[in-house]
C-alpha cells in the first residue's frame, strides 16, 4: 500500500543532496536527498487524502522501508492533533521507538507521538518505562516527546503534576554523561524556562552542578 507513496519520495530524488545527508546524519541507510519541504508538501497531501486506517499501513510500510525520507515522511503521516479511534497510530508509534538511531528521524516521530500523549495522557505511563532503557534513542525519548508540557502558559494543576513527574525522570537523567541525553534535558530546561522560569530554576538548584556545561549553558539561556 505504500509503494506509491515511496515512488513518489523516489521521484524526487537528489542523489548528491542525498550522500550529504548520509555523512551528516551518519545512520548507515538510504537516503533520497529530499528537502524538508518537499517531504511535508506530500504528506500533508497524502494525510488529506486518507482515512486513520490507510495512513497507518502506509506509514508502517514507508517506516519499513529504511529509507531516511521515508520515515520521516511516515512520521509526518501520523503527526495530527486529533484523530478519532488512534490506538493503532499510538501502537505503531511505540513500535518505532525501539528502533530509533539518529535525532532527525526520532525528532520527528517523536512529534507524532507527542500528539497522542496530548491526546490521551495515561500513555505516559508506557513512556516512564522507557526511562529505565539502555538504548540512548529511547531513553532520550522520553524528554523530547514530553516537550508540549513545557510550553504551556496557563497550565493545569494535572499538566503542572506532569511537568514535575518528567522533571522527576530528567533528575534521574543527569548523571548519564552521553551528550545526547544530556541536550535532551537541556532542551527540556530551556524550553521550560521561558513558560515557567521558577520550575526550571528550582531544578538548576537542585541539579545543575551534575550537568554538563554545555548543558547547563543551554538550560539557563533564557534565564
Amino acid at each position: 500500500m505504500h509503494e506509491a507513496a515511496l515512488a513518489e519520495l523516489e521521484s524526487l530524488a537528489d542523489p548528491a543532496r542525498g550522500a550529504q545527508m548520509r555523512a551528516y546524519h551518519k545512520a548507515d541507510r538510504t537516503y533520497l536527498g529530499l528537502s524538508n519541504e518537499d517531504i511535508n508538501r506530500l504528506s500533508t497531501a497524502w494525510r488529506r487524502a486518507m482515512d486513520t486506517e490507510t495512513r497507518v499501513a502506509v506509514a508502517d510500510g514507508l517506516w519499513r522501508t529504511d529509507i531516511h525520507e521515508a520515515r520521516v515522511a511516515a512520521a509526518k503521516l501520523l503527526t495530527q492533533a486529533r484523530i478519532r479511534d488512534d490506538a493503532p497510530v499510538w501502537t505503531l508509534i511505540r513500535s518505532w521507538v525501539p528502533q530509533f538511531d539518529a535525532w532527525a528521524i526520532a525528532d520527528h516521530a517523536c512529534k507524532a507521538g507527542e500528539k497522542r500523549l496530548v491526546a490521551d495522557t495515561d500513555r505516559l505511563d508506557v513512556v516512564e518505562s522507557w526511562t529505565g532503557s539502555d538504548h540512548l534513542w529511547m531513553k532520550r525519548a522520553v524528554l523530547v516527546i514530553t516537550l508540549p508540557w513545557t510550553k504551556q502558559n496557563f497550565p493545569s494543576p494535572d499538566d503542572l503534576a506532569i511537568r514535575d513527574r518528567v522533571l522527576g525522570w530528567a533528575a534521574g537523567y543527569v548523571e548519564d554523561r552521553r551528550w545526547f541525553i544530556q541536550k535532551a534535558i537541556a532542551w527540556w530546561l530551556r524550553e521550560l524556562s521561558k513558560h515557567d522560569p521558577e520550575r526550571a530554576t528550582r531544578f538548576l538548584h537542585a541539579h545543575g552542578a551534575e550537568l554538563k556545561p554545555f548543558a547547563l549553558r543551554e538550560a539557563r539561556k533564557y534565564l
